[in-house]
């Protein structure tokens, strides 16, 4: 599941935590938010961020099954 997480502090500093979303992809997902909050001031990246993308395959066996009988 993805979700962002944001905690405002009293000073206006916003931390904002992405979880869910591997890849750089995260960073499209924010930007517009980022842009809309003010100055980025740091950012950490968590593993999320180098984990490669799960993609999906699927394959199917062509399989014969043949029997023979000894009548």
């Amino acid at each position: 599941m993805e979700t962002l997480e944001f905690i405002i502090y009293p000073d206006g500093r916003v931390k904002e935590t992405v979880t869910g979303i591997t890849g750089r992809s995260c960073a499209e997902v924010t930007a517009a938010i980022e842009a809309q909050l003010g100055t980025v001031v740091s950012q950490q990246q968590t593993a999320d961020f180098y984990a490669q993308p799960q993609q999906q395959q699927s394959t199917v066996a062509n399989t014969t099954q043949v029997s023979y009988s000894d009548w």
